[in-house]
């Protein structure tokens, strides 16, 4: 895999509701440099904000991730869209391809399963988990912080 070909990745899912507006959010560069953000305003938790520089290898292994996912060939038309639940952003630019994707925040499969892109939606829902514990697994190695 080309470690120079043009590469970012952001995700994000919140909402607005009763303490205001709630959201994690991350991205990936392709010079190494991580972002997380985590917002949570529950019995008046702070804001956690992280930055961090990995190695080449773990940028590679992103995109190994999303490459294997084939994330790149879905398209979200007819997947659930963000309602008063909240949102789920992700946003992709590898090499020449580049993609963002909005839906709705995804509680359970079984929700995938009702959806109109069962197929679709699961290689949307299987790729966040992914992301998500790669992520968290950086920051606490990082870090020594449980951000949950």
């Amino acid at each position: 895999m080309d470690i120079e070909e043009p590469f970012f990745l952001r995700y994000y899912t919140g909402h607005s509701g009763r303490f205001g507006h709630e959201f994690l959010e991350f991205e990936f560069h392709a010079d190494g440099i991580c972002r997380y953000a985590n917002n949570s305003n529950y019995r008046n938790e702070n804001m956690i904000r992280k930055q961090m520089k990995v190695t080449p290898a773990v940028i590679s292994e992103v995109k190994r991730i999303i490459k294997d996912s084939e994330i790149l060939q879905e398209d979200d038309e007819q997947w659930p869209q963000r309602n008063s639940d909240g949102k789920q952003e992700l946003e992709i630019r590898l090499g020449d391809k580049h993609i963002s994707f909005v839906t709705s925040k995804i509680a359970s499969l079984a929700e995938v399963q009702r959806s109109e892109d069962p197929e679709g939606l699961r290689v949307f829902y299987y790729l966040v988990q992914d992301l998500k514990c790669l992520m968290l697994s950086l920051i606490s190695s990082h870090f020594k912080i449980k951000p949950i």
